[in-house]
Order: C-alpha cells, then sequence, then structure tokens
C-alpha cells in the first residue's frame, strides 16, 4: 500500500510564502531578484530640495503614523466623493423642476380655448377617459363668429357644449418627464459607498471592535462537571505493560476508566504529576520569572510551542492594536532551540522576538521533541490556570486573523467553548492510521497496538450515524478553546492517550470525544478545514528550509556600447556585406512549385 493510494499529504499547501522567488529565512527574506542600484542626481542644486522633500511625509509618519495618514486621507476622499455626488443631484433637481414648469406651461396653453390643439395629447386623460372617449375627437374652431361654440364630430347623437361649461377651463397636470431619473437609490448608493470606504479605511479597526464587543462577560456552563482537580503523585511507578510516563503519572487501566465516568467532582491523571504546582521540578520545568508571568489573569492567550530546532518562528500579521496590548502571544521552546536562536542574535534579554513572549523549558520529558510539544498544547489551562480562552497554533503556522475574530467566529458565534478543524481529507480513524503507517509518521506496531485496544472499546469506522458528528479525524494544528471543566477533562483525557499510545493525536481524538459525549450534553465545534486556512498560513519545516537550493541571482545584461566614431572621415559611408538571404528568397521561390504549402 503506497501513500499516494491513501492520499498522503507529502507536501504544504499552496498558501506557502515560496512565491516570486522569496523564502523565508531567519527573519529575514531572501530575494531572488538583486536589487538594482539607483543612480543618483550629481546636481547639487536639487539634491537639498529633494531631502526636504522626502523628509516632509518622514516628519508626518513620525508625527500620526503612516497607518493613520492614510486612513485620513481614504476617509477624505469617501467625503468629497460623498459631496460631489450630492450636488450632482440637487442639480439634476434644479433642472427637473424647470423642466416641469416649462412642460405644465406647453400643455396648458393649447387647451385654453377648451380644446386640444394636438390630436396626441389624449393620452394624458388616463385609461379610463380614454376608454369613454375613444370614439370622440375635438375638432378645431369653426370659425371667428361662432367662438362660443364648439362643434363635436365623430358619432351619432354628438351635441354642442355650451361656453360656459367647466372643461373649458380646466388644465391639466404636467406630464412626467420622459427621462426621470430616481434621486433616492442614488443617495442611497453613495452612503453605503462613504461607509464602505471608511471601513476599508479603518481595517480590522471595526471587525475586531465587533468581535470584541460579542466576548462573554462570564465563562459558559460546564455540563455536569463542576469541579476538576489533579493527581499528585511524587513516585509514580509503572505497574502496566501498556505505555505512560513519569510525567504522565502511569495511571491504570481501571483509572483511565473511571475518568470517562463524568461526574460533578473529579480528580484525573493531567500530567505534572510530581508536584502540585506545574512547571517547578514536575518535568516541563520553567524559570521563576516566567513562572510568576505564567500566573498572571488573561482573558485571552495565543500560545505556539518549537522544540527540536524544528521550525522557524513566524510573526502573526494583521493583528490590532487592542489585541496587541491585551493578548499575550507565547511560544514555548526548549534548551536547543533557545541556544540556535540565541546564536542567530533572534533572541536577546527582553526574551522577546517580535509580538511572541520566548517561554524557555527546561527538563523536557520526552526523548521526542514532538511529544513535548503536545505538553503545551493539551494542557495549556494547567500552564496558565487564570486565563479564560486560548488559541493554540503548531509552530509551522503563521497567524494572519485578529485573535478576536478568530474567537468571535469559531466559539461566541457558534455558542461552543471547543473548536477544531476537520482533517482536509480523512474523516475516518482507521483509514488515517493505515495513512500515518504508509507515511512513515510512526512505527506500525504502535499505531497497530493503540488501533486495536480502541476496537475492543467499541471503536467503529465512521458512518452516517454518528451524524451529527460530522468527522472522527481532527486537522489538529489549531485548538480554540474556553478554559471550563469539561473542556479542561477533555483536553487531560486526549493528553493522557498520547502519553499512553503513540504521539499521533489524530488517532485518540474520537475515542475520548465520543466517551464524553456519551456521558454529557457537550460537543465540539468541528470546522471545515478550508476555514482554518482562511486564518493560518502554513510553511515549511525549518530541516526542507535548509534544503532548498539559495536563490540564483538574476543577472542584469545591458545591451552593447555603440561603435565609436573617433578616426572616420565624415560623411564615409561604412560597406557592410551583406547576407546571401536575397539568395535564400530565390531558392525559396523556386521550391514553391516543387513542394504545396501544407494546411493546418
Amino acid at each position: 500500500m503506497t501513500g499516494g493510494s491513501l492520499g498522503v499529504r507529502t507536501w504544504s499547501y499552496g498558501t506557502l510564502p515560496y512565491i516570486n522567488g522569496v523564502i523565508p529565512g531567519d527573519e529575514k527574506l531572501l530575494h531572488s531578484k538583486s536589487l538594482v542600484n539607483v543612480r543618483k542626481n550629481s546636481t547639487k542644486m536639487f539634491s537639498g530640495f529633494r531631502e526636504k522633500e522626502r523628509s516632509l511625509p518622514s516628519v508626518w509618519c513620525r508625527c500620526l503614523g503612516c497607518r493613520k495618514i492614510s486612513m485620513l486621507l481614504l476617509i477624505a476622499f469617501a467625503l468629497l466623493v460623498f459631496v460631489l455626488g450630492s450636488l450632482a443631484v440637487d442639480k439634476e433637481t434644479i433642472s427637473l423642476n424647470v423642466d416641469q414648469q416649462i412642460g405644465t406651461l406647453s400643455m396648458v396653453l393649447p387647451y385654453v380655448n377648451g380644446a386640444p390643439s394636438n390630436p396626441g395629447a389624449s393620452w394624458i386623460f388616463g385609461k379610463k377617459d380614454k376608454q369613454k372617449d375613444e370614439n370622440y375627437l375635438v375638432a378645431n374652431i369653426l370659425n371667428e363668429d361662432d367662438k362660443n361654440r364648439f362643434r363635436i364630430v365623430g358619432s351619432k347623437g354628438a351635441s354642442a357644449l355650451p361656453s360656459n361649461h367647466p372643461c373649458a377651463k380646466f388644465t391639466f397636470p404636467p406630464p412626467p418627464p420622459p427621462n426621470l431619473r430616481r434621486i433616492g437609490p442614488r443617495r442611497k448608493f453613495q452612503f453605503i459607498l462613504l461607509v464602505l470606504i471608511i471601513r476599508v479605511a479603518l481595517n480590522i479597526g471595526i471587525w475586531h471592535l465587533d468581535a470584541i464587543a460579542s466576548m462573554p462577560s462570564s465563562s459558559s456552563a460546564s455540563p455536569v462537571l463542576q469541579n476538576l482537580t489533579y493527581v499528585h503523585d511524587e513516585n509514580p511507578i509503572k505497574t502496566e505493560p501498556h505505555g505512560g510516563s513519569d510525567f504522565g503519572g502511569y495511571p491504570s487501566i481501571k483509572q483511565r476508566s473511571d475518568s470517562f465516568d463524568v461526574k460533578e467532582s473529579m480528580t484525573v491523571h493531567c500530567g505534572f504529576v510530581k508536584r502540585s504546582k506545574p512547571g517547578l521540578q514536575t518535568g516541563f520545568d520553567f524559570d521563576e520569572s516566567d513562572l510568576a508571568e505564567l500566573q498572571q489573569f488573561h482573558d485571552i492567550i495565543v500560545a505556539s510551542a518549537i522544540f527540536g530546532n524544528y521550525d522557524v518562528i513566524q510573526q502573526p500579521r494583521n493583528v490590532s492594536e487592542e489585541a496587541k496590548k491585551n493578548i499575550p502571544f507565547y511560544m514555548f521552546i526548549d534548551e536547543e532551540t533557545e541556544a540556535y536562536i540565541k546564536n542567530k542574535s533572534i533572541l536577546d534579554s527582553s526574551k522577546r522576538v517580535g509580538l511572541w513572549r520566548i517561554v524557555v523549558v527546561r527538563n523536557v520529558p520526552y526523548g521526542d521533541a514532538r511529544r513535548n510539544g503536545k505538553v503545551p498544547k493539551l494542557l495549556l489551562h494547567r500552564i496558565f490556570p487564570n486565563v479564560r480562552y486560548s488559541i493554540w497554533i503548531d509552530g509551522k503556522l503563521q497567524l494572519v486573523v485578529d485573535p478576536y475574530q478568530i474567537l468571535e467566529k469559531f466559539l461566541w458565534r457558534q455558542n461552543a467553548n471547543f473548536a477544531i478543524s476537520r482533517h482536509y481529507r480523512r474523516f475516518d480513524v482507521f483509514v488515517e492510521a493505515e495513512a500515518n503507517k504508509a507515511a512513515g509518521k510512526y512505527d506500525n506496531s504502535s499505531i497497530d497496538e493503540q488501533v486495536d485496544f480502541y476496537k475492543q472499546e467499541g471503536l467503529t469506522p465512521y458512518s452516517e450515524a454518528k451524524f451529527p458528528i460530522t468527522s472522527d479525524v481532527p486537522e489538529g494544528c489549531v485548538l480554540i478553546k474556553e478554559h471550563i471543566p469539561i473542556t479542561n477533562l477533555f483536553t487531560c483525557l486526549w493528553f493522557n492517550e498520547v502519553d499512553r499510545f503513540t504521539s499521533r493525536d489524530q488517532l485518540s481524538f474520537a475515542i475520548v470525544r465520543d466517551k464524553i459525549m456519551a456521558k454529557v450534553d457537550w460537543n465540539i465545534n468541528m470546522f471545515l478545514d478550508c476555514e482554518r486556512r482562511n486564518f493560518v498560513i502554513q510553511t515549511y519545516h525549518r530541516d526542507l528550509l535548509e534544503q532548498m537550493p539559495p536563490p540564483v541571482a538574476t543577472v542584469i545584461r545591458r545591451p552593447p556600447a555603440l561603435p565609436s566614431m573617433r578616426g572616420r572621415t565624415p560623411g564615409k559611408r561604412i560597406t557592410r556585406r551583406r547576407s546571401s538571404s536575397r539568395r535564400h528568397r530565390k531558392a525559396a521561390a523556386g521550391n514553391k512549385d516543387q513542394f504545396p504549402l501544407s494546411t493546418f
């Protein structure tokens, strides 16, 4: 069985940043095109003036900020469009009123004498009058001597109307102009255009404010489970042949089964078992200065990790000023990664790399860097005990949307407390296990042992009977979570499966979710993977970046210089040897009779 038949992803998505010859490096961009030196003007007279021109925008940028200046210019442009459009509409309205008055006079004058001079004016009467008078035709006045009488022709029994008939003084209202333009929709369009331009000017300044306003003031209710505590064992002992670790505490099969029986108050294994306070001589330890910061209260945090120097730190983009001020970004790294970024002069004493606050992990519990990464991924509620919401992204991802907007879309709007994307292709655990074996993600015997264990517990292939559950396999590189007891229990038990079996958390996700959902009314928002790719960009791992060839510099070839005219007599023609093109044309003409042209 090959990886291609199972749909194994061998490369990353198409959103990778290797575009236009740009490759991400160590906090730098390597361009495949060389820069062209701009020739400086040698005239000193204009150099000072140009420097002043360059310095004026820089002064404005320093005083107000380039982003604010652009926003103000866009808003001013929007107001200008709105005002000019309003003036154009007013001019049309004035001209329209004049046309209406002229039309009124032109329609009234023919009827002063009691009859229209133009038979085509009968359309003004309307449908009812037109039906009544369709057999009648108003004639002109007979003669000057009989001005007070009218002659009606065209029907039998027609009678003459007296001169004092009310119709003689009747005047018709002016007709509507033939090309009347509707004023209302145009003003509405201008107002909509004004609002759109202002929103573009403010960029994410409005959207993230809407998301902040949607944040709940209190935590969501946790079904059944109200109090969750964790096992503390200074000397854990392995009593069963299955996996486990000192860090996880070696829970027995019975303890594992009891942990799925959701009650109002529970105590479960959840890593950090050697001490009551995580990060202090428990394995996965932190410096004291970092421990103090991790205990602080935050409404929202964003977290990621790089272990084994496996990835390159990616800086978030499109983050609002409110998020930069109120949402901390934490990056967990091991000592190997710390040594590398210090050697590259990326990390200094401030412990910051861009938006990321670097937290160095000492005494990592596992020899596998990927398994070490599962500790902050699944146990953020233990590392940050005073946080309401968290967004986890893998180290290979770059965040490109404001965190407030992500939480609003996948948690607050959906009335959910845990969200994760589905796998982009597979939705069955057994198919996922075969794909992992084909791709060499883990040793095959360990994967088979884990899947066989789940079969005995009742795990079945995915089918329509599980609906509304749409998938058993997540794309687990992003976790969006509200820290309440039921979600903390879920990630604790999920971590215990990763600690006991393989580190492939896609294989253990469904069994933990289904067992908890069988006990309580709780669900997970599994959104589409294409939605995930809208707010994170996947990049290459460091080993792939180092294997890529360096970019090839583009050589700019200049045209050859014109030949010099020195030493030649002016006006003397330079004789050049003509090519034998005339001879070739003769040969080609002679061949036309022998070989007919081919048709296409």
